[in-house]
């Protein structure tokens, strides 16, 4: 039976008071060893004492013995130690990355990296025996083994057996690779195994080597979103930026360069602001001094003031004083006086009555005492006023302070206001006669009331010579009146308060709405698609533009409907696009900063036909045209060659006149009421057609001509001179003339039996007027603005 070696993973095996073999453990208790065991001290394998513990056995054992030499078993002893070591710190390494890269739960990943070592790396990660651990990470190997009881030594081929025995119990999992080695038959094939373990250990270091990034070498190459900063494309794979948002770099770069030039740009406009308000707050700045010096100015007049009414008060109310002592001591004094005389002639008359009474014969007594009766009578009878003039006190006096307070209470700390803002017009603030005009403070002012300033702004007149107007008003707005159209005007405005006027605001000019155009009827043509609308500006100064109003009428009870509003119009005149068989009202408006201007005169149009005027600036003058507009008539007159008022375009030798320009595409039709006994001419002709010729003679017209001559009724269709021979038998007394700018035609058309007369096949270059003509003395009615009659369309 083969010996085993026995492993004891329990701790309590080794302790001495329960395993009497665990004394072994120590040198001291060798001599108390248990019969069939034998220790030895770790330190062997490090000792050429290792070599004498494992003799040489014979090669024909087939237990599994090695059969090698002592110097091969060294070898092995090394190689052993050597995959022990390089196994627990592959597995240390192993698992630092595993935590590391988030691969804990990856099991192939660890048997990749493990490989074979796990096996023996399980031997010295054992939780149970700490003091080999300990040994281990020392750098020294060792091996408790427990034989059984036997008394043949312990060999070689024990040793392997025992090793291969304990990694079978420690690592159940790798079953193949510990029986591959308990399979081992030779040391080659133990030597070449343990060179494999070697390979694949270096295999390992090179995985670790290449999956560490180099921090040296490697930029950043992405940007964390999460983290705002660049970090490596390896850190997002297996670092702390594994869950977070990243980016491309170049992508982060752009969005920041995007991002500092919008805040550059807010950057910006905050600078303007700031500097704006630091000019705001300058002007604030002085403003306040100014205040300062008004207010301080303010209460020294105040005080001055106040303190002269106190002395007026004073001073009155102490020389009223002293006229009342001085009249109560004038009073006291004369009673004074008077009463002394009284007493004095009292001492006179008892002096005078004692030396009467002396002895003295009678007759000398009656003598001296009938004086002295007499003039004791009369001082007797003599009333003495012996009450008082005047009281010694004095009546109170009560100085009237009203005036007084009414100065203390005008003495406030109420500053002046600053200057006010005047705002920008609005658009459409004005009317024609009106703008409002509206201001602001920067600061919480008081303000009793504004003084708004305006003045005319005139090219003509200098602006020092125009007169400005102010008014009064309480809020921080005002409606100017009694203005005069489309006319710039000058406002600025002041705060007030009991503190005193501010300084005047910036001027701003205001403009006031236009005047309403003027819509040039005659010059005014329509047709069944479109309008040509003419009208004059109405207004001294230039506008900005024009705005044509429509309005269809309907039968509904609202009435005029806007239908469309055409706006931004530069010139006097607009082409519009209408609706056939409608009529419709149009107004003109004209528009500047301040606003539109009222409606214009309406013009109604009524897309049934065409409609043209006769432009009586191109009549002969033996032409002229009656009150509806549409009629001519030619006076009679013996000698042509008389002196005639010609106008500058009108016409001199043929009795014509052009009506107004058509300058719609499209087709065209209007009708001519004649006398079959009537000279005529009748058709169409460019503006520049030749005044000094007849229409048709030249190239720049096109007209039907009615002669009547002694044999017959002369009918010719006349351009550059020539006209086709044709015969018309029946005299047309109403003719239809239709113009077709798009097929080049202009046909002519007797509309009493529908006859159609001529047709002209001709490029028209240019847009055309119709004309007409008179030969001798006669009237020509004109009907336009009519449908097309549907006899002519069937033709």
């Amino acid at each position: 039976m083969e010996n085993e070696f026995v492993f004891s993973s329990d701790t309590a095996a080794l302790d001495p008071a329960t395993d009497p073999s665990a004394s072994t453990m120590f040198p001291e208790s060798n001599e108390n060893e248990p019969e069939g065991l034998t220790f030895y001290h770790m330190d062997l394998y490090e000792s050429k004492g290792r070599l004498e513990i494992f003799p040489e056995e014979p090669a024909g054992r087939g237990d599994g013995a090695l059969g090698e030499t002592t110097e091969e078993s060294t070898e092995l002893g090394e190689d052993f130690r050597s995959s022990n070591r390089s196994a627990y710190d592959l597995e240390k390494e192993v698992d630092e990355l595993t935590k590391l890269y988030g691969l804990d739960e990856d099991k192939e990943i660890d048997q990749e990296l493990l490989g074979g070592n796990i096996a023996t790396a399980g031997i010295l990660e054992s939780k149970e025996i700490p003091a080999v651990k300990e040994d281990v990470a020392a750098g020294s190997y060792g091996s408790i083994y427990n034989a059984p009881k036997s008394s043949s030594p312990v060999n070689g081929s024990q040793h392997k057996e025992h090793m291969e025995s304990t990694e079978e119990q420690e690592l159940p999992g790798k079953e193949d690779e510990s029986q591959h080695l308990h399979n081992a038959k030779s040391y080659d094939e133990l030597h070449n195994h343990a060179s494999s373990k070697e390979e694949l250990r270096s295999d390992d270091r090179q995985t670790e080597q290449s999956i560490q990034p180099n921090s040296e070498e490697e930029a950043a190459d992405i940007y964390c979103a999460t983290c705002k900063i660049p970090i490596r494309a390896f850190d997002k794979l297996f670092g702390d930026h594994k869950d977070h948002e990243v980016t491309q770099l170049a992508n982060a770069v752009e969005s920041a360069k995007e991002e500092i030039q919008k805040n550059m740009c807010k950057l910006e406009e905050q600078v303007t602001e700031m500097e704006n308000f630091a000019g705001h707050l300058e002007e604030i700045f002085i403003t306040v001094e100014e205040n300062f010096g008004r207010q301080e100015q303010k209460f020294e007049m105040h005080y001055n003031e106040v303190m002269q009414t106190l002395t007026q008060r004073y001073e009155e109310k102490v020389e009223g004083l002293g006229e009342e002592k001085k009249q109560k001591l004038e009073a006291l004094y004369g009673q004074l006086v008077s009463c002394g005389e009284n007493l004095d002639t009292c001492k006179e008359l008892m002096e005078t009555i004692q030396e009467l009474c002396k002895d003295k014969e009678k007759a000398d007594f009656i003598k001296a005492a009938a004086p002295v009766v007499d003039r004791l009578g009369e001082f007797l009878k003599k009333d003495m006023d012996l009450v008082l003039s005047t009281l010694p006190d004095f009546e109170d006096r009560v100085i009237d302070f009203s005036d007084v307070q009414q100065l203390m209470d005008s003495i406030n700390t109420i500053a002046a206001p600053s200057a006010p803002v005047i705002n920008p017009q609005a658009p459409n603030s004005a009317t024609g006669t009106s703008v409002r005009v509206c201001w602001g403070l920067f600061s919480d002012d008081t303000v009793e009331f504004y003084q708004l300033y305006y003045k005319q702004v005139s090219d003509d007149t200098p602006s020092e010579a125009q007169a400005e107007l102010m008014l009064k008003v309480k809020e921080a707005y005002c409606t100017v009146t009694k203005l005069v159209p489309n006319t710039q005007y000058e406002f600025w405005v002041s705060a007030l308060n009991t503190a005193g006027v501010s300084a005047v605001s910036e001027r701003a000019v205001y403009v006031t709405a236009p005047s309403p155009p003027i819509i040039k009827r005659k010059e005014s043509r329509s047709c069944e698609n479109a309008a040509l609308v003419c009208w004059e500006s109405g207004n001294m100064n230039p506008v900005d533009s024009y705005t044509v109003e429509l309005s269809k009428l309907t039968n509904g009870e609202n009435g005029d409907i806007i239908t469309e509003s055409i706006v931004g119009i530069p010139n006097c005149e607009t082409l519009i696009q209408l609706e056939p068989g409608q009529s419709y009202v149009i107004s003109v408006r004209a528009v500047n900063m301040g606003g539109p201007s009222e409606r214009s005169e309406p013009l109604s149009i009524h897309t049934t036909g065409t409609y043209f005027y006769l432009n009586e600036d191109t009549a002969h003058p033996l032409l002229s045209v009656l009150e509806d507009g549409l009629t001519i008539a030619c006076s009679e007159i013996e000698n042509l060659e008389c002196d005639l008022s010609f106008r500058d375009n009108g016409f001199t030798r043929c009795i014509a006149i052009l009506g107004s320009m058509i300058p719609f595409q499209g087709k065209h039709y209007w009708e001519v009421e004649v006398d079959e006994n009537m000279e005529y001419r009748v058709g169409v002709a460019f503006e520049n057609t030749h005044r000094h010729g007849y229409l048709g003679a030249n190239s720049s017209s096109w007209c039907m001509r009615h002669i009547v001559t002694p044999a017959r009724h002369k009918y010719e269709f006349l351009h550059s001179g020539t006209t086709p021979d044709i015969r018309i038998t029946i005299p047309p007394k109403r003719i239809g003339i239709l113009l077709d700018y798009d097929n080049w035609k202009l046909s002519f058309f007797n509309l009493d039996i529908a006859q159609h007369l001529y047709t002209f096949n001709s490029h028209f270059q240019h847009y055309v007027h119709p004309c007409f003509a008179l030969e001798k003395p006669g009237v020509l009615r004109i009907r336009n603005g009519i449908a097309m009659p549907t006899s002519i369309t069937l033709l």
